[in-house]
């Protein structure tokens, strides 16, 4: 099968596709209209599919193991586009500013190629289109409602746009990729008392600072200097007037690590030095921390097979290994947990354009990398039904 003249004959539908997904951008869990446009686009192509997590879509094509499943996000921000072009988003307020319309149009695109070359496929391909990837993941739901059973999935791949990287590029690492995610909430209550005579009730807020700085001891002294781990606090709440003593303080941050152990020691440290610092000081704390997402690591094997394939499809001097990981949530992670995944970076920046980031309303992303993306993506579903198999 020749994978590049396929990719070159449907690009213009890809990209058509894109803009107006572009144009009509819908925000997490409401994503409704673009939920019957990819619907609309796999039954002109024969390809079938059903919904799931609400607003998702998951489309099948072939038989039999091994079973490779990709996916894409489809939501979009809550961001006013500030790039003027003939497919600017009509929804004010509303942009597709992560690049989630991109990731649409690669896994219509593999979808139509495994659907072309179906009777040459040597096992099942499953293209998943995720629905609130900005908020509550909906890859949690998708996996709850089944979505990598009924056929078993064997590996997962995922990538996202990256507009640091020039359009043609993409970034692998093998590992740790991205962090796991949770909400942090710890509640401090004291006993009311006059400023004056501090010895009459129990400072939530002197408890408060105590904890604060006692918290950042376990990245400084309870994780080794070869690890990342984070605990953010944003916001600090309570109190009632200059010259009263606190009785109840609100404290909330995040916490983010890379691997599931580090992950779990953090949360009981969190918990114990809360508990324990308010209780020597005769008050009290409550910790709640969310189970929120996890880390995102690359699955070695998979990692290795497909970067053989990013060189002959793309060629060594387009690739580049992303030295250390990042901090960022990936919702991802809810795939690549149940079975061995990879997830990479596709270059989108335009030649001789400035570098945006992520979520800016700047963003504009070079189309090019639809194709790129599509031929990326079906030469490693291809080579890993051979590996697999």
């Amino acid at each position: 099968m020749n994978v590049k003249k396929a990719v070159q004959e449907i690009e213009n539908d890809l990209i058509a596709f894109r803009r107006n997904m572009h144009m009509f951008p819908e925000l997490s869990g409401e994503e409704y209209q673009t939920q019957k446009r990819i619907e609309a686009f796999l039954d002109e192509r024969a390809i079938v599919h059903q919904r799931m997590a609400g607003t998702g879509v998951v489309a099948t094509i072939g038989s039999g193991s091994p079973v490779i499943a990709l996916r894409a996000d489809i939501d979009a921000l809550p961001i006013q586009e500030a790039i003027e072009s003939d497919f600017k988003s009509k929804i004010d307020g509303v942009m597709h500013a992560c690049g989630h319309d991109i990731h649409t149009a690669i896994n219509l695109g593999v979808a139509t190629l495994m659907k072309h070359f179906e009777s040459e496929l040597n096992g099942t391909v499953k293209c998943i289109f995720e629905p609130a990837e900005e908020t509550y993941g909906g890859a949690k739901i998708m996996v709850e409602e089944g979505v990598l059973e009924n056929p078993k999935v064997d590996a997962v791949l995922g990538l996202h746009i990256m507009p640091y990287l020039d359009a043609g590029k993409a970034e692998f690492r093998y590992g740790k990729l991205n962090a796991s995610s949770d909400a942090l909430k710890i509640t401090v209550r004291g006993k009311r008392g006059h400023g004056a005579y501090p010895d009459s009730g129990v400072d939530a807020l002197l408890i408060s600072a105590h904890i604060l700085t006692a918290i950042q001891s376990i990245v400084s002294r309870n994780t080794s200097p070869l690890n990342s781990v984070v605990v953010s606090f944003g916001t600090i709440e309570g109190g009632e007037r200059p010259n009263v003593i606190a009785e109840k303080i609100t404290m909330t941050g995040t916490l983010r690590a890379l691997d599931q152990e580090t992950r779990d020691k953090t949360k009981m440290l969190i918990k114990k030095i809360a508990t324990e610092q308010a209780t020597s000081f005769g008050g009290q704390a409550i910790v709640e921390i969310g189970d929120d997402y996890l880390p995102l690591v690359n699955d070695d094997k998979i990692t290795r097979i497909c970067l053989a394939v990013a060189e002959q499809t793309i060629g060594k001097e387009n690739m580049q290994m992303k030295e250390f990981p990042s901090l960022g949530t990936e919702s991802f992670s809810f795939f690549s947990e149940c079975v061995p995944g990879m997830f990479y970076h596709l270059g989108t920046r335009k030649p001789g354009a400035p570098t945006t980031s992520l979520h800016d309303e700047r963003l504009d992303p070079d189309e090019s990398a639809i194709a790129s993306g599509v031929e990326l993506n079906v030469n490693m579903v291809l080579a890993l039904m051979e590996e697999l198999s």
